[in-house]
């Protein structure tokens, strides 16, 4: 357990950075407003707590959700349960990106925002329904692409989710169209099974979302007399917006639209802000003060809205527009009219948006104290709000333009497989923004971008520039964590392969672990070996690819009727060269790890557990069987004193010990085989055990067993000259490595283990 820790901490050691100072700014945060703090609506969600009633303002989500945790830690548990969750937005952040293969420093990157941008803090520790909100954004995003292009039930679900993100903020009913858009397009303009899939996807998607909308508003109106979802008042979201631009001289309005146009002048109302006007009427004092008695406020509103619409539109769209920009400016500014700034920034006392007396009322009943504020603590969070400790919106717009970028195809985009995943986040975040800005502009309603823009940019940027194709001139003296292609990737007909490869599957993501088969001419033995491969090992969900090395009979066939991932070469090159392709493959849509097996029945494959468990508890990047410390049925004589020949040279070439050099039943990390270079056509097994050694990567032996051919006849040619072939790729490929290290200073490198453990031990 610790050594699969310390190897988590080492690979991602720069998202363990940023999750630390993550969490001691919270800490921090905890500590210097206690036991929560309190905003305006926070009141609002207290005091219907238990009551649930979904007449209000807001919609009651939030309260289920503070119910439970009031009771248990009180004001002060709901704020630790809000940090942990702003982590765990971090962690999932990045997670995600992983699974798309983006790299580890630029998925750090990306979850950099959510985990220490102050505002992101502030609002965690608030009595605030905004944390939420982000939350079940990611987790529908989880939903709709971890597993490929969604089926019905997976969108249903998601639909519920981002219904439950209406409950809790009512912005979130718009969600739904692009996340239906991109259950539409998840498996491309042309989806192999057809259209019709897709559009039950997307039907069960709208299906879920629908019938928990409805049932909320259902409940609205048999509750408090209102069928809806809660929101900025009976006029609806554009009131506030369309009261501060009517021209009230100038349009035909009737008495009640008379009444609640605004007398003052458009400059003053612009002053005052939209907020005043969109909440003026939800006060019930200034109703029965302002307006006749018996008048119909909610219905006046609406139709005065439709008319500032109708007759203004340009007014309201410029208005929705600017506001929408502002949350790409370079700095945290407040225009006139705007909601205050500082309501979302750190202040040096306890703030206080209610009577003392009311306030500390609510603290007292929940946490026993006061609220309280520690000023030292304060002083420090305050300088690193307003000294530059949040993200900067040209940042922000930067990275939404890059992954718009992307979903138009720029760049190597169009062969990514990443455009649809991309598409997701930014269409969400981008929806969600622009619906706030329809009512107003608050730096608040920004928050979801925190989470959704870096994403969305960390997916564009791998999909426009993808991944180098060459690598570097000088070796790695320690193990690459990146996929770095290949000296002789892709040649034409790599390229040909891939292109038909996605418009078979479109851009479907790989499970976690992925079988890679090269075969030619196997169609007789193939099918057995597909069906054999589990679905799930080790807990992790597995993927079959096959890469059809130019197959001359239905090896093709044959491997799609049975399930596999099918990739055709449309010309034979070897063994070595479909499994680099495969690779490629493998790394472009997001495998975590890569296990290679043969085609004609030879090993076997229950012991795939003996590979994979060492690679997911991080003791070791790559493990190979060896038949010399498990069994071989039947050897010939001259394969068996090869074995021990070679096993014996690369020992000594390399000085680890070496049992069996040439076992085709291994396993991998998917980022070692694509940072080695690879260009041997046939002979890749000694190339790549002799370059991931030369190249610091831990390499662990296991004993398996080596089968006898199930099918079909072996294409390696006679002993000798495949012997002498094998002899001249080792040698070649230490020579070339030894030169290489030579100059980058000679890595340092764990043992191959003679004699491991037990699997499960």
């Amino acid at each position: 357990m610790t050594a699969a820790l310390t190897g988590a901490l080492r690979r991602h050691w720069l998202l363990a950075l940023l999750v630390l100072a993550g969490l001691v700014l919270r800490i921090i945060t905890q500590l210097a407003y206690r036991p929560a703090l309190l905003y305006i609506d926070s009141f609002r969600y207290l005091d219907d707590v238990g009551v649930f009633h979904p007449g209000g303002i807001n919609p009651v989500g939030y309260e289920w959700f503070l119910w439970p945790l009031l009771g248990i830690g009180g004001l002060a548990g709901v704020a630790v349960v809000q940090h942990l969750l702003g982590i765990g937005l971090g962690i999932g952040v990045y997670v995600l990106l992983r699974r798309f293969g983006v790299r580890e420093w630029l998925a750090a990157l990306a979850a950099a925002p959510v985990l220490l941008d102050a505002y992101q803090l502030q609002i965690e520790q608030l009595i605030m329904s905004d944390l939420l909100f982000q939350v079940l954004l990611l987790v529908a995003v989880y939903l709709l692409c971890w597993w490929g292009p969604p089926t019905p039930k997976v969108a249903a679900a998601a639909g519920g989710v981002l219904a439950l993100s209406v409950m809790v903020r009512s912005v979130g009913l718009t969600l739904v169209l692009p996340a239906a858009v991109f259950v539409l397009l998840a498996a491309g303009l042309r989806p192999r099974e057809g259209w019709r899939p897709r559009l039950v996807a997307a039907g069960a998607l709208v299906a879920g979302f629908g019938a928990l909308v409805l049932v909320y508003a259902l409940y609205g109106a048999l509750v408090a007399g209102k069928f809806g979802v809660g929101g900025s008042g009976g006029g609806g979201v554009l009131f506030g917006r369309a009261a501060v631009v009517a021209n009230c001289d100038e349009l035909d309005l009737t008495r009640e639209e008379q009444l609640l146009c605004p007398d003052e002048p458009r400059e003053r109302r612009e002053k005052i802000g939209i907020d005043f006007y969109l909440h003026l009427w939800d006060v019930q004092a200034n109703v029965d003060k302002l307006l006749p008695e018996g008048m119909d406020v909610n219905a006046a509103q609406r139709s005065l809205t439709r008319e500032v619409v109708l007759n203004q539109p340009l007014d309201i769209a410029v208005g929705v527009v600017g506001d929408f920009l502002k949350g790409f400016a370079p700095t945290r500014t407040q225009a006139v009219g705007d909601v205050p700034l500082d309501r979302w920034q750190f202040q040096l006392d306890h703030p206080m948006y209610a009577p003392d007396w009311y306030a500390q009322e609510w603290a007292e009943l929940y946490d026993g104290v006061g609220l309280r504020a520690d000023p030292e603590l304060t002083s420090f969070l305050r300088g690193y709000q307003l000294g530059g400790g949040y993200t900067p919106g040209l940042l922000l717009g930067g990275a939404l333009l890059l992954a718009t970028a992307a979903v138009l195809g720029a760049g190597r985009a169009r062969r990514s497989g990443l455009r649809a995943v991309t598409l997701l986040p930014a269409g969400l975040v981008t929806t969600s923004l622009l619906t706030a800005s329809v009512m107003e502009f608050s730096w608040r309603y920004q928050l979801p971008g925190l989470v959704l823009i870096p994403l969305a940019g960390a997916l564009g940027a791998t999909a426009i520039f993808g991944r180098p194709e060459a690598v570097r001139s000088t070796p790695r003296s320690t193990p690459s964590e990146e996929c770095q292609m290949l000296t002789t990737f892709p040649d034409e007909v790599d390229r040909d392969a891939l292109e038909e490869y996605a418009s078979r599957y479109s851009e479907h993501r790989f499970a976690p672990v992925v079988v890679l088969i090269a075969a030619y001419n196997e169609e007789e033995s193939i099918g057995e070996v597909i069906d054999a491969i589990p679905d799930r090992s080790c807990g992790l969900d597995v993927d079959t690819l096959v890469v059809v090395d130019g197959a001359k009979d239905r090896t093709a066939e044959v491997s799609l009727e049975h399930g596999a991932h099918t990739c055709v070469a449309p010309n034979n090159r070897g063994q070595g060269a479909a499994l680099r392709l495969g690779y490629r493959l493998a790394a472009q849509r997001g495998a975590r790890y890569v296990i290679t097996t043969d085609a004609d029945g030879q090993y076997d494959i229950s012991e795939l557990p003996k590979l994979l468990e060492p690679l997911i508890e991080g003791r070791a990047d790559f493990v190979s069987g060896s038949r010399r410390l498990g069994s071989n049925e039947r050897p010939a004589l001259i394969r068996r004193i090869g074995t021990y020949v070679f096993a014996w040279v690369v020992s000594a070439l390399t000085r680890q010990r070496i049992t069996d050099t040439s076992f085709g039943f291994r396993g991998m990390r998917v980022e070692v085989p694509n940072s080695v270079t690879l260009r041997q056509p046939q002979y890749q097994s000694s190339e790549l055990l002799v370059g991931l050694l030369s190249h610091g990567y831990r390499a662990l032996e296991q004993p398996m067993r080596m089968l006898q051919r199930t099918a079909g006849k072996s294409k390696k040619g006679s002993s000798f000259s495949y012997g002498y072939r094998y002899a001249e790729v080792v040698l070649g490929t230490w020579w070339r490595e030894r030169r290489s290290t030579g100059r980058a200073g000679a890595p340092a490198v764990e043992r191959v283990s003679e004699r491991p453990a037990a699997v499960g031990d």
